[in-house]
């Protein structure tokens, strides 16, 4: 299956340590070679990077382990394909506006019997995957449930998508990334774990690469930052292991909401 990778942060943090360890996953010390992406917050904008090739080898990939771009939310993937073609439509994360905001949304799973349970009129998927038609289907029940405004409390909106994610998940494996830029919720169907870091910080060492890095020569007293993923990148950290149908919601590094 595929692979997941977010952050969520109090100040812009860049992300290279852990996606250097997630893009080793993409073909060197794991199966998924199908594509992978990215997307990074600023404010309300986000900027997306793609490739239909291997993390591993995709000079896109080398980009962003070499330009530290700073964002307080980052979502990732490494795609194994199991629906849908290898190609760049197919390729995580997908971004849609929905309420004057982009969404970023990401899949790790395979889901049967969810053409006909997940049709959506005002969101259409670009690609054929499962993953994407899912995430056209929350956005379209989200609109019918919340109307065309934002809602001033997003707390609810979340729980809603989490009984969203649970209906999904009946359907097969579903391990879900989402975000509006300023909230980012996991939910969890049979792989994903995170770990928070904050004062006092320390070293860590990548499981996939021979890379640690001293958090604490990076880093003021003041950051708090999550990172979340399907399986820990580190092997000298503990991190935080959730169960079939555990979801969180993390806002500037800290849990907010979850069950």
């Amino acid at each position: 299956m595929c692979e997941l990778l977010a952050m969520s942060a109090n100040v812009p943090t860049d992300i290279v340590f852990s996606f250097t360890g997630l893009a080793e996953r993409g073909g060197r010390t794991g199966p998924h070679v199908d594509g992978w992406g990215i997307t990074f917050y600023e404010g309300r904008g986000c900027r997306t990077f793609k490739d239909a090739k291997p993390s591993s080898d995709s000079e896109i990939a080398k980009l962003i382990k070499a330009y530290p771009i700073k964002s307080e939310v980052v979502v990732s993937h490494i795609r194994q394909a199991n629906r849908g073609a290898v190609s760049l439509e197919n390729t995580h994360p997908f971004v849609r506006e929905l309420w004057g905001r982009y969404w970023t949304y990401a899949h790790n799973g395979q889901l049967s019997g969810y053409q006909e349970k997940l049709n959506s009129s005002r969101y259409q998927p670009v690609g054929d995957t499962d993953s994407e038609m899912a995430f056209c289907w929350i956005l379209q029940q989200l609109t019918e449930k919340f109307g065309e405004g934002r809602p001033e409390t997003m707390t609810p909106v979340f729980e809603y998508i989490a009984s969203l994610a649970e209906q999904i998940r009946q359907l097969g494996v579903f391990n879900m990334l989402l975000t509006d830029g300023e909230y980012l919720m996991t939910f969890c169907s049979n792989n994903l774990c995170y770990i928070t870091r904050r004062a006092p910080f320390g070293k860590a060492k990548l499981i996939d690469t021979d890379v640690v890095i001293d958090f604490n020569q990076e880093t003021t007293p003041d950051d708090i930052v999550t990172v979340i993923a399907t399986r820990p990148l580190t092997d000298n950290e503990q991190w935080h292991i959730l169960q079939p149908g555990n979801w969180r919601l993390f806002r500037l590094g800290e849990v907010c909401a979850g069950s």
